[in-house]
């Protein structure tokens, strides 16, 4: 899977609460492959010059995550952006413990606007919706939807 999304958003925290890592602040400044993970950069999502290299190494996904923070006011996925992509894209809204319900449905429809065939609402710091998250990627062999949009 690759994991995109502006600087801060939470992708690299995801990827260690996936793992059932201890979180730890680390600032990913290159694309990272591991194990089966593809972690990207903050800058790659706000420079919209680099996007092409984002569609590119996503030619080694199956899945790509959109991670919204939901205590963000910015929103950084365009209608359809997802289309961009020939992998099944999911949505993730990240920081839900330090979000209004306001904001989670925004940062929610924003990913149902971008194209995210579902998404999944987590915190990183309670692990809330992170079980859901493993069970919806542990079914994307069979292509089943993972969660109700």
């Amino acid at each position: 899977m690759m994991i995109i999304g502006p600087v801060a958003a939470g992708k690299t925290s995801l990827i260690q609460s996936l793992k059932g890592e201890k979180l730890h602040y680390r600032k990913t400044q290159a694309i990272e492959f591991d194990d089966r993970v593809i972690d990207t950069p903050g800058e790659y999502m706000e420079n919209r010059d680099y996007l092409c290299a984002l569609t590119v190494t996503a030619c080694d996904a199956d899945v790509v995550i959109f991670v919204q923070d939901a205590s963000s006011d910015a929103l950084w996925y365009s209608p359809g952006q997802a289309s961009m992509f020939s992998a099944k894209v999911i949505g993730v809204v990240t920081k839900i413990d330090a979000a209004s319900k306001a904001q989670i449905g925004l940062a929610k429809e924003a990913l149902k606007i971008a194209g995210a065939e579902s998404v999944i609402a987590v915190s990183n710091v309670d692990r809330r919706g992170i079980e859901e998250l493993l069970t919806c990627l542990g079914k994307e062999e069979t292509y089943e939807m993972c969660c109700d949009t």
